[in-house]
């Protein structure tokens, strides 16, 4: 790399700081700070959900999966699951979303249950998304780490992770601090062209640097079966089968698409439904299509680097061999392999995934659903006012995340979605027991929740069982032991019973 690439690198960052201070005018009441006033349009809105679901984390790692020992296709088996759960959301949930003014989906808990069960889901939220945006924030910061180094080679290694990830963390504070979700959706319409268009200019400089070009990697991928698919065995220890992505998928993309605020925020910013879910089904389409792009650039990663002519390949301790790990084989070709100024856009690509910041959700779900039940009947400005201290505590723990977590060596992707479907389990059962079980009121589901939730952490420490079969059996937990608690109590009061029925009565 040369001193063009971290001229591009950092003039991103500046301009991404720049616009997020320049969005910052338009912000005078939380509605704006939180959704923009509900004037951003559907097709802006797809964009940011597809550029939110593709983050640093996508971009590293799902090329890392094809090009490891044994890595494969079967990855797209959990995106089909994305597509159906995509379908069950726009059915289920979205129609409720816009009874009523809403700033976290988290209230629509309140109206069916209660402040206790509201609370509880927010905290789950803010907790595990801080846990899972530490892990890419701590990712975008090991390649800006991997650009540095290869201007000064002598640099400790260490010391420039931590020092990448305070710099990467204090522009994503500023520019969500001034900006607000408005800024964030239409950074990343800005950024999906960005990344897309960085992600296509590295796949071909690969074909070109690989001996006999894109049909003599097809062939070494098939001759290493890397272009499996279709994995129909069910075990529910392997990650990656037909069953767990078909249904793990639909759960988990309900969960994290259906009930967590990082994602709602985004249709809250539109006002009919209709436009929410023509976003969501629309970005559908987008993720498969560049899923399937990262795939395919892994397996060229594969035969530009042929790992497999080294004799140690078969038996290294790293499945990811000449690599440590997944995660580090693209940055180490974008830093020493792409020409001057296009390593420079690549780079720029995985820090515009990067910045698909939910620090504004997690501040919305903290004031809103957190904040205000002790503190009610302020002033908007005052929560306007706290709103902006959230963002900046919030951005801190980040931080802090990404700098305690920096020494493992398992896949970020792995790791990001398993702490995801850990926690969105459970929140996702309590939506659907307030769906489907109308009788049931706020002491039972609360229960079933905190069963759920410790029955998720033994999972997760103690057995062997796939993340993504998490949601399915954190969401079966909340509602069947909400179920079964529900006939000790007393049943929901008649006005509550239809809050979360799509075609429930509104508010």
């Amino acid at each position: 790399m040369k001193a063009l690439d971290l001229a591009i690198i950092f003039g991103y960052l500046f301009g991404v700081t720049a616009l997020g201070t320049w969005f910052g005018r338009k912000q005078e009441t939380t509605r704006d700070y939180f959704l923009g006033d509900r004037s951003v349009p559907w097709w802006a809105i797809a964009a940011s959900i597809v550029a939110t679901e593709t983050s640093t984390i996508t971009f590293i790692s799902v090329p890392g999966i094809a090009f490891a020992r044994g890595g494969n296709f079967q990855f797209l088996q959990l995106v089909f699951g994305y597509m159906l759960g995509r379908v069950v959301i726009s059915l289920l949930f979205i129609p409720s979303y816009f009874r009523g003014e809403l700033l976290t989906v988290y209230q629509l808990l309140e109206r069916r249950f209660g402040n206790r069960i509201k609370m509880l889901a927010a905290a789950l939220f803010v907790v595990m998304r801080n846990i899972a945006d530490g892990i890419r924030l701590l990712l975008t910061a090991i390649v800006l780490a991997a650009v540095y180094t290869s201007f000064q080679p002598a640099a400790n290694a260490e010391t420039v992770v931590v020092a990448s990830v305070i710099l990467i963390g204090i522009v994503m504070i500023v520019f969500t601090y001034f900006g607000g979700m408005e800024a964030v959706i239409w950074i990343e319409v800005v950024q999906l062209g960005i990344y897309i268009g960085g992600a296509l200019a590295a796949a071909v400089v690969l074909v070109k640097g690989i001996n006999g070009g894109f049909p003599a990697a097809l062939a070494l991928g098939a001759q290493f079966n890397k272009f499996s698919l279709f994995d129909f065995s069910f075990d529910i220890t392997k990650t990656f089968t037909f069953w767990a992505g078909l249904v793990g998928g639909c759960f988990l993309t309900m969960s994290t698409h259906g009930t967590d605020q990082y994602l709602v925020q985004r249709y809250l910013c539109t006002d009919r439904p209709r436009r929410a879910a023509a976003a969501l089904l629309s970005s559908g389409a987008v993720v498969l299509a560049q899923f399937i792009g990262f795939l395919f650039i892994g397996v060229l990663l594969f035969a530009f680097y042929h790992p497999q002519t080294d004799p140690a390949y078969a038996t290294a301790a790293s499945t990811a061999f000449p690599f440590t790990g997944g995660d580090r084989v693209f940055p180490d070709f974008i830093t020493k392999h792409l020409p001057s100024g296009l390593s420079g856009l690549v780079v720029a690509a995985i820090f515009a995934a990067a910045m698909s910041s939910s620090l504004n959700s997690i501040a919305a779900t903290a004031v809103n659903d957190l904040y205000k039940p002790f503190k009610p009947d302020r002033s908007d400005k005052h929560y306007f006012r706290v709103s902006h201290w959230l963002t900046l505590l919030w951005g801190i723990v980040q931080i802090a995340v990404a700098l305690a977590v920096r020494h493992q060596n398992r896949s970020a992707l792995d790791a990001a979605l398993s702490v995801a479907a850990l926690i969105n389990g459970p929140v996702l059962g309590v939506f659907l027991v307030g769906t489907f079980l109308r009788r049931v009121s706020e002491p039972p589901a609360l229960i079933g929740m905190v069963a759920s939730t410790c029955a998720m952490i033994y999972i997760y420490f103690f057995t062997r069982i796939a993340w993504t079969w998490y949601g399915v059996i954190g969401s079966a937990i909340t509602f069947f032991v909400a179920l079964v608690a529900s006939f000790a109590f007393a049943p929901a009061p008649a006005s509550r019973r239809d809050k979360l029925a799509p075609g429930g009565a509104a508010d």
